[in-house]
Order: structure tokens, then C-alpha cells, then sequence
């Protein structure tokens, strides 16, 4: 099982989300599936980010819910999450 890493940003936006009263139960599930090496399902979108975000990926936690991290053989790093309107303006 890998290590989960929270970037100081990613955990700024837990809060927000906290804040706007999201539901964490499928969030804490698609980190679990990434921590435990298992696939995630094709509705999580999971794609590599490119140009400025070359080298870490990003799925859909909700439809406009993204979680963007990094994968090592031992590690999970999670970078952001939020909207898209949150992470991409």
C-alpha cells in the first residue's frame, strides 16, 4: 500500500469543500483505490495532465469534482481538489 501525501494547497481546499458541505464518502474511496494500487473505474475520468501539470494526473471524484495528484511506486501525493472552475481559472 502506498503513503498519502497532502500538499499544504490540497488541504486548503478539503476545507473549502468542507465548507460547501460535500459529501466525502466516494472521495476518501477513489484515494483508498489509488493508495491500494487498484484501478479506478471508467467513470473517474483518470487522465495525465499536460503543459504546465506534465507529470501528475487527474480524475473525477463527481462529475465537476477533481482530485489531481502524483503516483510513485510508494507514494500518493495529493495536489488539489476542487471544481474546475477551483483548479483551472
Amino acid at each position: 500500500m502506498r503513503s498519502i501525501r497532502r500538499t499544504s494547497q490540497f488541504k486548503m481546499d478539503v476545507r473549502r469543500l468542507t465548507k460547501r458541505g460535500c459529501d466525502f464518502a466516494e472521495f476518501r474511496q477513489t484515494i483508498e483505490s489509488l493508495a491500494t494500487g487498484q484501478p479506478l473505474s471508467v467513470r473517474h475520468r483518470d487522465h495525465p495532465l499536460r503543459g504546465g501539470h506534465a507529470g501528475t494526473r487527474e480524475c473525477h471524484v463527481e462529475p465537476d469534482w477533481l482530485l489531481v495528484y502524483e503516483l510513485s511506486v510508494d507514494e500518493v501525493i495529493l495536489i488539489r481538489t476542487g471544481t474546475h472552475a477551483d483548479l483551472f481559472e
